[in-house]
């Protein structure tokens, strides 16, 4: 029969799953406990991050229906369970693993599917979310700017013709009063 702590911890552990946009699977082996803390302000409130025993996680994510990860839970284990944007979580377990080596990112999953190591990295390499609008409002202003101007040319070219031929008539009209 299974302790009863035990299951309340699957539990848990599959309600993450189920509640996370993305997880992303690391291992941890090496780091110190002042390390994992400043890991875990690093992530802030875009994950939480999970120290968990690996057959727990596995039931969890059985429990969840979540497939394809059995091969990652091997060693010391630990979940970045995103909440909000996969982006900054990515990043920041990205940039912690280059200044710590003991942190080593195995995967992670999301829409449905498992992503290995390189998908992770480029997840991380994208632009936030708040940075990928900035830049479609920036190019959809272009454009309006742009069709601003295609509308108004035909207006200013009227407006130069008919200022044209007012010269014109005004010149024909001086030598005929000579």
């Amino acid at each position: 029969m299974a302790k009863p702590d035990k299951v309340a911890a699957v539990a848990e552990i599959a309600d993450h799953f189920r509640s996370s946009s993305a997880t992303v699977i690391t291992q941890y082996n090496g780091l110190s406990v002042s390390q994992l803390s400043e890991l875990r302000r690093a992530l802030g409130t875009s994950a939480k991050y999970r120290v968990a025993k690996n057959t727990l996680v596995q039931r969890a994510a059985e429990e969840a229906g979540i497939e394809g990860l059995q091969d990652l839970f091997v060693g010391p284990t630990a979940i970045a369970f995103v909440q909000g944007e996969p982006v900054d979580a990515a990043k920041a377990l990205k940039n912690f693993a280059k200044d710590n080596a003991a942190l080593v990112i195995k995967g992670g999953y999301m829409d449905g599917r498992p992503l290995s190591v390189d998908e992770v990295n480029q997840i991380a390499d994208l632009d936030s979310r708040e940075v990928l609008l900035a830049k479609a409002a920036g190019a959809f202003k272009a454009k309006l700017s742009q069709a601003a101007a295609l509308f108004q040319a035909p207006a200013s070219q009227v407006a130069r013709l008919a200022q044209a031929l007012a010269d014109k008539q005004q010149g024909d009209e001086a030598p005929a009063e000579s």
